[in-house]
């Protein structure tokens, strides 16, 4: 992974430089901009792979930019913030974000999220390769998606086949967020048969099966008032 453009928008020269210099460093390509306006003239332009985002931006802000994107562009967006409020969260995943990172922000944890984000095949999505990957491996978790195993710290664990469904899912697209109601469309394929109850029950039995502590997951996360995500850090 190497090469892929990062569009940078915010409005402080000092972030704008900081995050051109670690992504730089690690091969990808970066264009900066200091306000909403210039990042549609880029986009339209340029075609970025990424979007890095601020929300409080001059004229258009983050949030709006980000709506209005949404309308036509599916291109990730990662928010950039200083607002980190779980309510300011809650709104930028709302809106169409994929991820969101509170300034004052870790370098190389923003650059895994970038590559995590670059790295995350949509439901459905081929590889390069022209195939989806046989075996997802994260820290201590193993999945296998042909032969429906999953090992936890070298360790097989029975999942029932929806908690397997669930997993699969999340852990394809890691550092995505499954609102509620995604979940139930792609894995019961209907909200007829499955509640948000239900998918409740399938992730705190999931979460007792591959978490050292279900209380505090580490894999499978709750992005409270919007859904789920699998962490990939």
């Amino acid at each position: 992974m190497a090469g892929e453009l990062i569009l940078v928008v915010d409005d402080e020269e000092v972030v704008r430089e900081l995050v051109r210099h670690c992504l730089v460093r690690e091969g990808f390509k970066v264009i900066t901009t200091a306000d909403a306006y210039g990042a549609f003239d880029l986009i339209a332009r340029l075609k970025p792979d990424l979007i890095i985002l601020d929300i409080l931006l001059p004229g258009l802000d983050g949030i709006e930019f980000c709506r209005k994107l949404r309308m036509k562009n599916e291109v990730p967006v990662i928010f950039l913030s200083a607002k980190g409020d779980s309510s300011d969260i809650i709104l930028g995943l709302g809106v169409g974000g994929d991820d969101y990172i509170v300034k004052p922000f870790v370098p190389g944890e923003l650059v895994a999220r970038v590559k995590a984000r670059l790295r995350r095949l949509k439901p459905g999505e081929e590889t390069a390769a022209g195939r989806e990957p046989k075996m997802l491996k994260y820290r201590g978790l193993e999945i296998d998606l042909e032969g429906h195993a999953v090992l936890v710290d070298g360790s097989a664990v029975a999942l029932a086949p929806k908690e397997f469904e669930i997993l699969a899912l999340l852990a394809k697209n890691p550092n995505r967020v499954f609102k509620n109601e995604q979940l139930l469309d792609l894995i019961w394929q209907s909200k007829d048969f499955a509640d948000n109850r239900t998918l409740m029950v399938h992730i705190s039995r999931l979460r007792k099966k591959i978490e050292k502590d279900p209380n505090n997951p580490a894999y499978i996360q709750t992005v409270r008032g919007v859904g789920y995500k699998f962490s990939a850090f």
